[in-house]
């Protein structure tokens, strides 16, 4: 909408700022602005508006109403409001006050915070500055005796010496930095001379300021100044329309004057400057300004702020006498006359996006420089596609003298009303879903499209927004799930049918579904719906007598089966559905078969369920061969119509078979033989070694067919052609060590002749024969054998060998004789000596008088064992009865020897004997004394065993 036709009307009461009915601009007035303006808008498309107003409530009607706001300030968390009494006011964003400052005592003319909203500075015409912290009662106050209309605080204030920067009419640019010892401040002077400071407005380490000569940039970090921009030419003096300073990052600088916008950028590494800017050329990587964008307007410039990548501007709209003096100095005459300020949305080109005329209290009375603009922080990066992130909506505050109207950007409900309101049902719908508004909207913006979608036949898109619009109600879910069935559209409803919240009726369910299995299109979501819906919704009986009849016709396809099977399970029907998952080869049919038990079900669908998972299928027909009997799975497998290796097939289970139980198919060997031969000749050894079961000659055939010689050979030496099968060994494999063994096997001399008569036909055979039957031939028989003359490969190397192992061999067998011999006579020695060595026995005095301490408690431990066992051993042989005399060995203050022979004796009647046996037995005594052993215990001999021995 162009601005002559936005200019004349307040925005409509959405897009307008809430207030009181004496806000209402005087009627007659009205209709004329009206009559001007009607055919204009008529002609042009309307546009949404961008921004919304409200008029800032809480503690400010009440402020306003006894003094008037002068300046105004914001931070992340407050407002600052001063006002012409020199009080500052400090509000939330609902206008609540939260804190008053009497700062001054005059007309507060500029408002500061630092980037952490925890300092605030103002400077007022009574010619002072005052500083105060916000969360304690710290309050700084400075008098200047001339009245001060600037002040910037150092964003990093408290961190940096509580550095500021302020100006007014005396000219002087001055920061004040802390001192760092003894207190106060240091005052400097950037500049002098350049006339009243009018504006001025720090970012990180940027201070700008505004003159009566232009604006000027500062870097405070190298105490540098950047640039010089001159004000633009033509323009009202600043006393009359104040300069505008705003930062929209920490490298553009948007400066609006009168009725000029520039937009100037911070850059570096340059030597030239642009656009105007006055510049001394310094080394390259110091800072510069250049203009980016540069516009003349064909109003007043109030305020000005960013809006994303755009810019809110302010604007007074002067007066037709106004305009004629515009480029002059002076001031508007009339007072009382003066029009509505304006919120101009344009771009860095000044393309107006939109405008709004603001309905202020009293602004017929007020000239530009009553009024002021000002805006939240916010990231100019996150007006992302026209949509601010939750939280991060710029706010605009725009000020008169005695109101405040704050602007901000229209949220998705004021965008889907707005939409509403014009009849664009579906871009309202189409707001609702992506969820811009409240839910309540829905019923309200669908309620007239579904019916209006019908009517244009576009059955998709009503479907799909029949949960929205629907939603929890089952009287319209099933009103509508049969008006599509009318119309024979029913198949687009069915994905977005509730199954809960609302349930609807079962009937409504199985119509559905019916309605799928009419066409083959639908057959896939038919099979869908089904897995996907509960099976207590409805009844799976009339949905199969739809789709039975369709069994063996064209129309039936693999998703309707797979439905058809799905269907049979829900109604228990689990044979008949085995035998469609089966046929459709699904995976999961092995564990189906599990979980229901159907193995007495799959007799007749071995071939099917061998192609699906043959690994699977030959262990469930191995696990249960007693009730699938392998008969059946052979007949199954041999006369199997589907394309498949049939005989592979065969092989796996007859494989798997066999190492289950080899006797299990016996029937079945002489076809596994050629099985193994064509699929895993690696197995018929072991098969042919094992297996009783099989025709040798049949095998054979085969074994030569697949020129498999191994397996000739075992079937040759089987059949008992063992010459045969070790010519075959020596003619074809020419593998000497293994007709050697077979030789061995055999255990039949005459194959040895055999061997060495065919091996003398192939002089290197001779030499392999020599090294490869030391041990079972003689080496000498064989080389006596050789023809003279016949020339033998490496024969004298293989000879030394022979001759080298032979004494080795013989060596060791001696050296382990040897060993053996001297083991078994040291042995034999050692238990000679054992046996007839006795055992002291003492008396029960012996023992309390202690006589054989000495010996030890671990010998006495033994010797406590070895009686015990000994004793036993008595009871067997002399009944623990002396072995002489025949008395009890318990004779009290008697000592008893046992021998380990087992025979026991007194020991005087042992003495005894020993005395009259003394001269047969003297020269021996001497030899077989034991080393280390007692002289008296040396001599005792069991009586008996002597006496046998000799």
């Amino acid at each position: 909408m162009s601005t002559a036709a936005r200019r004349g009307h307040p925005p409509p009461h959405e897009n307008g700022v809430g207030g009181h009915a004496d806000d209402e601009p005087d009627e007659d007035g009205e209709e004329e602005e009206e009559e001007e303006g009607e055919g204009e808008v008529e002609d042009d498309e309307e546009e949404e508006p961008r921004l919304k107003y409200q008029r800032l409530g809480g503690s400010v009607p009440a402020i306003v109403s006894t003094d008037a706001a002068a300046a105004i300030a914001v931070a992340d968390r407050m407002v600052a409001l001063g006002t012409h009494n020199g009080t500052l006011h400090i509000l939330d964003f609902q206008g609540n006050q939260v804190k008053e400052i009497a700062a001054h005592t005059a007309t507060i003319n500029n408002i500061s915070f630092d980037a952490d909203g925890e300092y605030i500075g103002s400077c007022s015409d009574d010619g002072t500055v005052v500083i105060s912290s916000l969360f304690t009662d710290e309050k700084l106050k400075f008098e200047y005796h001339r009245p001060m209309k600037a002040i910037a605080l150092d964003p990093n204030y408290y961190n940096n010496y509580r550095r500021f920067a302020t100006g007014g009419l005396a000219g002087q640019v001055l920061v004040l930095t802390k001192k760092s010892w003894g207190g106060g401040y240091h005052k400097k002077v950037l500049r002098d001379g350049e006339g009243p400071i009018h504006s001025m407005k720090w970012r990180t380490d940027l201070l700008a300021w505004a003159n009566d000569a232009g604006v000027k940039v500062h870097d405070m970090k190298t105490d540098k100044g950047i640039a010089f921009i001159e004000r633009p030419k033509g323009i009202p003096r600043p006393e009359f329309l104040l300069p505008q300073l705003v930062w929209q990052d920490d490298t553009i600088l948007v400066i609006g004057w009168g009725t000029s916008v520039k937009i100037a950028a911070i850059r570096t590494d340059s030597s030239q400057g642009l656009n105007g800017i006055q510049r001394s050329i310094t080394a390259s990587n110091e800072k510069y300004v250049d203009i980016v964008g540069s516009f003349q307007t064909g109003y007043h410039i109030s305020g000005i702020a960013p809006f994303g990548d755009l810019l809110v501007v302010l604007a007074y709209i002067p007066e037709e006498e106004d305009r004629e003096n515009s480029f002059s100095n002076s001031v508007p005459s009339r007072q009382g006359t003066a029009q509505r300020p304006e919120i101009h949305l344009v771009s860095w080109k000044n393309d107006e996006l939109t405008t709004d005329a603001l309905p202020i209290h009293g602004y017929e009375h007020y000239k530009a420089k009553d009024y002021a603009l000002a805006h939240a922080p916010f990231s100019g990066s996150s007006n992302a596609g026209g949509q601010w992130a939750a939280g991060d909506e710029p706010l605009y505050y725009i000020v008169s003298p005695k109101d405040i109207v704050v602007a901000k950007p229209r949220d998705a409900e004021d965008h889907i009303s707005w939409l509403l309101q014009h009849g664009w049902h579906e871009k309202a719908l189409a707001a609702v879903e992506a969820g811009q508004g409240r839910t309540e909207l829905l019923d309200e913006v669908g309620s007239r499209y579904l019916d209006h979608l019908i009517i244009e036949r576009k059955y998709a898109e009503a479907a799909r927004l029949c949960p929205k619009l629907l939603r929890g109600s089952p009287s319209a879910w099933e009103r509508w799930v049969f008006h599509f069935a009318h119309l024979r559209q029913l198949a687009v409803l069915v994905p977005y049918i509730p199954t809960e919240n609302p349930q609807l009726s079962d009937t409504a369910y199985e119509v559905a579904l019916v309605a799928l299995t009419t066409n083959p299109s639908f057959h896939e979501l038919l099979l869908t719906t089904v897995k996907k819906w509960p099976p207590t919704l409805y009844s799976a009986s009339p949905v199969i007598s739809a789709i039975e009849p369709q069994l063996n016709s064209s129309s039936m396809t693999d998703s309707l089966k797979e439905a058809l099977a799905e269907l049979y399970v829900i109604n228990n029907q689990y044979d008949k559905a085995l035998s469609l998952y089966a046929e459709l080869l699904k995976p999961e049919v092995f564990e189906f078969i599990e979980k229901h038990n159907l193995h007495d079900a799959i007799h007749d669908k071995v071939v099917n369920l061998m192609i699906l998972d043959s690994k699977r299928t030959v262990n469930l027909l191995i696990q249960h061969r007693d009730t699938i009997l392998p008969n059946e799975v052979v007949g199954q497998l041999l006369h199997a119509s589907k394309s498949c290796d049939k005989r592979h097939l065969l092989h796996l289970y007859l494989h798997a078979l066999f190492e289950t139980d080899m006797n299990a198919g016996k029937d079945y060997h002489d076809m596994q033989v050629e099985l193994y031969a064509e699929y895993e000749p690696r197995m018929l050894i072991p098969f042919l070694r094992t297996s009783q079961h099989y025709r040798l000659d049949k095998a054979y055939e085969i074994f030569a067919q697949k020129e498999l010689v191994r397996e000739q050979v075992f079937v040759l030496g089987r059949m008992g052609n063992a010459k045969e099968a070790l010519s075959t060994i020596i003619n074809k494999l020419e593998d000497i060590q293994e007709a050697v063994e077979f030789v061995m096997e055999q255990h039949d001399d005459e194959l040895w002749e055999e061997l060495i008569r065919q091996c003398l036909q192939k002089p290197e055979m001779v030499g392999m024969l020599l090294e490869h039957t030391v041990g079972n031939l003689d080496p000498l028989y064989i080389v006596s054998l050789v023809p003279d003359g016949l020339e033998i490969p490496r024969l004298r190397d293989r000879l030394v060998k022979i001759v080298t192992d032979y004494r080795t061999e013989t060596s060791l067998r001696h050296g382990c004789n040897d060993i053996l011999k001297a083991d078994c006579v040291n042995l034999l020695v050692k238990y000679y000596h054992e046996a007839r060595r006795g055992v002291y026995m003492a008396s029960m005095d012996e023992e309390v008088t202690g006589t054989r301490v000495a010996e030890g408690s671990s010998r006495a431990n033994e010797r406590s064992s070895s009686l015990r066992a000994l004793e036993i051993k008595s009871r067997t042989r002399c009944g623990a009865r002396c072995c002489l005399c025949f008395d009890p060995l318990s004779i009290q203050d008697i000592s008893v020897i046992v021998f380990y022979c087992c025979h026991a004796y007194h020991t005087s009647c042992l003495e005894g004997g020993l005395d009259l046996m003394k001269s047969n037995s003297s020269t021996q005594d001497s030899d077989e004394d034991d080393e280390g052993t007692p002289s008296g215990e040396s001599r005792m001999r069991c009586v008996l065993c002597t006496t046998a021995a000799a």
